[in-house]
C-alpha cells in the first residue's frame, strides 16, 4: 500500500465552545491508503485533551510507515489489529488507518461498508445537532439555522445552564440531550438533572470528571435521566467499568482507535445492558462517513461534526434533519474535495510529493 497524509485547517461555522474551551479552526489529518489504484480515507482530528495532536499523529504514522507500505490489504480488521500493535501509543493514528482501510476495502469489494457488514440503513437512528455554549440569543440563532431536527444536543457547563434550556425550549418541541463535558460537581449534577427533566431532556452526557467515581455512583442511583459516559469511556476496557456507573456509553472512533474496536465495544455494551451512542469531534465528512457505517447498531448518534464546519474537506454521508443520507458509493462513500488550502498536501511518509 501507499500512504499519503493531507493536513487541513477547517474553519468552524461558529466559534464552537464547550465547558473546557473554544474552537474556531479545526486542524485535522486525513490519511489516504492506496492499493491497486484505489484510495480509501480515514481521519484524525486535533484533540489535545486526549493527547491527539496532529504532529503526534503524523510522528506515529511515520514510525509505522515501513510496515504500512509492506502490507497488502485483504481484510481491514486484520490490518487494524496489526497496526494496533505498532501504534499502541496513538489511538488517533490507529483510527485514521483503520477507517481508511475499511473505506479502501469497501471500494475494492465494490460495496458500501454497511452492506458488507450485513446492516440496513433503514435501521439507522437519527443524529442530533449540537448547540455549542454561547450567549443565549446566539444559541437560539444556531438552533433556528437548523430547524426541524428531531434531537438537539445542548452543551452546558455555565452558571446559567437552566436558563439556556428554558430559552431554547421556547423555540422547538424537539428532544434535547445535555452534555456538560465534566463541568459539574456531583451536587450540581443531582440538582441540575432533576431540574432539566421537565424540559424534554432525554439524557445527560458526562456531567462529572472521570475520576469522580463516587459522585457518579451517587448520581446514577438517584438520576431520573440516563447518564451517558463520554470522557470516562475511551478504550475497550472502559466498557466494563462504565457499566457500574452509567446507563450508556458514547464511543468515539478517535478515542478507541477506529471502527474495529468500536464494533467490539458495541457488542460488549449490549452484553452488559448499556445503551450505545457513537459521537464525534469536529471531523470532516471523512470521519463522519466512517462512523455513520455504525448507525444501524446504535441507540443514539452524535455525528454532526461536519455540519459544524464552515468548510468541509470531503463529500460522503450527509444528514437531512437528522437522518443519514448514504451516497451511492462504495466503502464509506468518501471523496476528497479539491482546491482547499492545506498545511501539507499529498505527502507520503518519506516526505515526497
Amino acid at each position: 500500500m501507499r500512504i499519503r497524509l493531507h493536513r487541513y485547517r477547517l474553519p468552524t461555522r461558529y466559534p464552537f465552545s464547550i465547558a473546557r474551551g473554544t474552537t474556531t479552526i479545526q486542524a485535522t489529518l486525513i490519511v489516504e491508503l492506496e492499493q491497486d489504484g484505489v484510495s480509501g480515507y480515514g481521519e484524525a482530528t486535533d484533540v489535545p485533551f486526549y493527547g491527539a495532536t496532529i504532529d503526534a499523529t503524523v510522528a506515529a504514522l511515520r514510525r509505522a510507515g515501513v510496515e504500512i507500505r509492506r502490507y497488502r490489504l485483504r481484510e481491514p480488521g486484520e490490518f487494524g489489529e496489526s497496526m494496533r500493535a505498532i501504534l499502541s501509543d496513538s489511538p488517533a493514528a490507529q483510527c485514521a488507518l483503520d477507517c481508511a482501510a475499511y473505506d479502501l476495502w469497501g471500494k475494492m469489494q465494490q460495496a458500501p461498508v454497511w452492506k458488507l457488514w450485513g446492516l440496513n440503513p433503514a435501521d439507522a437512528c437519527p443524529t442530533d445537532y449540537t448547540i455549542g455554549i454561547d450567549a443565549v440569543d446566539v444559541m437560539v440563532q444556531k438552533l433556528q439555522e437548523f430547524p426541524g431536527w428531531p434531537v438537539y444536543k445542548i452543551k452546558l457547563g455555565t452558571d446559567h445552564d437552566l436558563a439556556i434550556i428554558r430559552a431554547l425550549r421556547e423555540h422547538t418541541d424537539a428532544v434535547f440531550r445535555v452534555d456538560a463535558n465534566c463541568a459539574w460537581t456531583a451536587e450540581q449534577a443531582v440538582e441540575n438533572v432533576s431540574a432539566l427533566e421537565p424540559y424534554g431532556v432525554e439524557l445527560v452526557e458526562q456531567p462529572l470528571p472521570p475520576d469522580d467515581r463516587r459522585g457518579m455512583a451517587w448520581l446514577r442511583a438517584v438520576s431520573p435521566l440516563p447518564i451517558i459516559a463520554d470522557e470516562s469511556c475511551r478504550f475497550e476496557g472502559d466498557v466494563e467499568r462504565c457499566a457500574l456507573l452509567f446507563q450508556g456509553i458514547n464511543i468515539k472512533l478517535l478515542k478507541c482507535g477506529g471502527l474495529t474496536p468500536a464494533r467490539r465495544m458495541i457488542g460488549r455494551a449490549r452484553q452488559l445492558g448499556l445503551r450505545v451512542m457513537v459521537g464525534c469531534f469536529t471531523e470532516s465528512s471523512v470521519g463522519i462517513s466512517a462512523a455513520a457505517q455504525l448507525l444501524p447498531l446504535l441507540d443514539y448518534a452524535d455525528l454532526d461534526g461536519a455540519l459544524l464546519l464552515a468548510e468541509d474537506a470531503a463529500d460522503g454521508v450527509w444528514f437531512d434533519r437528522g437522518r443519514a443520507c448514504y451516497p451511492p458509493a462504495d466503502g464509506c462513500g468518501t471523496t476528497l474535495r479539491p482546491g482547499l488550502a492545506h498545511l501539507e498536501d499529498g505527502l507520503d511518509l518519506d516526505g515526497n510529493a
